[in-house]
């Protein structure tokens, strides 16, 4: 056993000795199934501290030759898959986090050092075969696997951050991908890899020198959604055993989604919030708000506005496939938006194929990097924000309207009012500081329609739900009619609390006064 071949099942035993785990060994029976098939070659990406490396951790105590684990893995889901023994402790295991080499290499020596270091832990291992010192890695396993019949699974992390961490060097980076071409693609001594990062595969024009690679990134997990963070049911159980909100808790971490779960939470964010027993930003916490701030600076048209509407509520649809999967090469906003995907500041649904900020902690982070950055406009609106929420509660009509007013004056040059949904994102921003205590509901079923946007309170906030309707161009007297001809109000359902309803009407033809509003407060159901 060495650093980089078989290293010790250490890393996993430290995993499920901490005091909070979530058992995710049902990743292995997929990995499993995929051993010497067409799909051995898996590439995850996931954002930062999603649970990367304690996969590979995992799946290295699982795999190694040298490492008795059975016994780690009693009692946890893999143990009773048809599969579990047939491959435990069954191969030789290459571990290899691209990070250290990258760190600790001469410039641009990175995968010379990677040779150097791993070849020298095989000839260790293999000295009868590995006569000469001085070859190749794949030409050192090609060899071996010829006297020994001998396969190797590849446990490789942080693949990408020669293309994070070295943007400019795209010599560096494409000697990288032909060195992991080399050494992967078409060789017999591939059980499988299984490769992470934060970003998909690098692209260069209109292919990849890793096309052999399946790709499960936070545009489409595929099969392996649920090992991509906690599931709702996770959660719950986690907030059960620590007396924790689960509204609350939801509130900040949920919303990546994915075609079958369609709540996933962040699990760094969770672990801390349980552990300290406090909701706060714990994930964005780990990153200066610097990186975020550079990307929606970007000068792309439609981009300051899709910003705009995802920040009050809404979605912005966006093409991932131009995409190149680096951090250097944008051509349009669609490039920004799917690397703030990838990133973890946006979350995307494949089948509506829209981004939006996913919670309340990512909001925040928003919120941070357009306070010093170019965006005193929507920084203005957010500051008034807790006026126009105290108006709304207070049933001031007037106040409101004009507080409508003053928000769409602040954002007019980057939000079009063209219709009811932009309206609608526009009253999510003009209402951005109700997030503390409610949850924003765009579109709510109702039975006999949707509610336009609902503010429904945390379940240990003492305030009024808001049931707001929207028009562009008609009266406050239709939309007030609207919520109760199609009955909106009964979509709350398990809500005792009272309800305001709220009408606005947005009008392009009164010079005087854009927004009217009507409020109306019901009684406690």
């Amino acid at each position: 056993m060495g650093i980089y071949l078989n290293p010790r099942n250490r890393g996993f035993l430290e995993s499920i000795r901490s005091e909070i785990y979530v058992d995710k060994t049902g990743l292995i029976t997929e990995t499993n199934n995929c051993i010497n098939t067409e799909q051995k070659f898996i590439c995850v990406s996931r954002p930062r501290r999603f649970g990367k490396s304690m996969a590979l951790k995992m799946l290295s105590a699982y795999y190694s030759i040298g490492s008795d684990s059975r016994e780690l893995f009693t009692g946890l889901k893999i143990e009773s898959d048809e599969s579990f023994s047939k491959h435990l402790n069954h191969y030789d295991v290459i571990y290899l986090n691209m990070q250290q080499f990258l760190i600790e290499a001469a410039s641009g020596k990175v995968t010379e050092y990677l040779e150097q270091e791993v070849v020298e832990e095989l000839a260790e291992e293999y000295g009868e075969i590995l006569q000469r010192r001085d070859m190749g890695l794949a030409a050192a396993l090609r060899k071996i696997y010829v006297k020994t019949d001998k396969q190797f699974i590849f446990l490789i992390d942080e693949w990408d951050c020669v293309m994070r961490e070295r943007q400019e060097s795209e010599a560096l980076q494409k000697q990288y991908l032909d060195f992991l071409r080399n050494l992967l693609k078409d060789q017999q001594y591939v059980a499988l890899v299984y490769m992470t990062g934060i970003l998909p595969v690098k692209k260069y024009g209109q292919h990849s020198a890793l096309n052999m690679f399946w790709e499960y990134s936070m545009t489409d997990q595929f099969a392996l959604e649920e090992y991509t963070g906690f599931t709702e049911d996770e959660v719950k159980a986690l907030c059960e055993k620590y007396n924790m909100d689960f509204a609350q808790t939801s509130n900040w971490y949920d919303g990546y989604r994915f075609r079958q779960f369609r709540h996933i939470y962040n699990p760094r964010s969770v672990v801390a919030a349980m552990k300290s027993h406090v909701l706060s930003n714990y994930w964005t916490a780990t990153e200066t708000y610097d990186a975020l701030k550079i990307y929606i600076d970007m000068d792309f048209d439609g981009l300051r506005s899709n910003i705009v509407q995802m920040l009050g509520g809404g979605c912005a649809r966006v093409n991932t496939r131009s995409f190149q999967n680096d951090m250097r090469n944008f051509r349009t906003k669609d490039d920004v938006l799917t690397l703030l995907i990838h990133l973890g500041y946006l979350a995307y649904d494949s089948e509506s194929q829209e981004a939006f900020i996913p919670n309340k902690e990512i909001v925040g982070e928003f919120e941070n990097a357009m306070s010093v950055s170019g965006w005193p406009e929507i920084m203005r609106i957010l500051k008034a924000s807790d006026k126009l929420l105290r108006d709304t509660l207070d049933g001031d009509a007037d106040s409101v309207a004009r507080g409508l007013d003053q928000a769409h004056m602040e954002a007019a040059s980057i939000l079009t009012y063209n219709d009811e949904n932009s309206l609608a994102c526009a009253i999510g921003l003009a209402y951005y500081s109700a997030r503390k205590d409610y949850r924003l509901i765009r579109e709510l079923p109702s039975g006999r329609g949707y509610a336009d946007v609902v503010f429904l309170p945390l379940p240990s906030v003492k305030k009024p739900a808001l049931v707001v309707e929207l028009k562009y161009d008609r009266t406050v007297t239709a939309a007030i009619q609207q919520i109760k001809d199609r009955h909106y109000t009964q979509a709350l359902e398990g809500y005792m609390g009272e309800i305001l309803t709220v009408g606005i009407n947005y009008d392009r033809d009164d010079a005087n006064k854009h927004h009217s509003c009507v409020i109306e407060r019901l009684e406690k159901r």
